[in-house]
């Protein structure tokens, strides 16, 4: 035993060592116990203050180019093609 430390102390620490494991053997207890019923009521839980989602996606968008632009497109991607 350290002398710097009193009686006191050390058996106060060891206490309180003993009482932290026992309310550590006893949470993971609880929560063993417990895990099966969490995990079922765990898709159920919903949370009210979002929004509904919508389900599908965007819808398409789709633009007629003029033949100029289609073309200017077209000498665009042989340029790039060329790189």
């Amino acid at each position: 035993m350290p002398e710097h430390v009193a009686t006191l102390q050390l058996t106060g620490a060891a206490v309180l060592t003993l009482v932290g494991v026992a309310w550590a053997i006893v949470v993971v207890r609880l929560l063993r116990r417990f895990r099966k019923e969490a995990l079922r009521e765990l898709p159920a839980a919903r949370l009210p203050f979002l929004p509904p989602q919508r389900q599908g996606g965007p819808a398409w968008e789709k633009v007629e180019l003029t033949p100029a632009e289609q073309d200017a497109f077209a000498g665009l991607i042989r340029r790039l093609g060329d790189h």
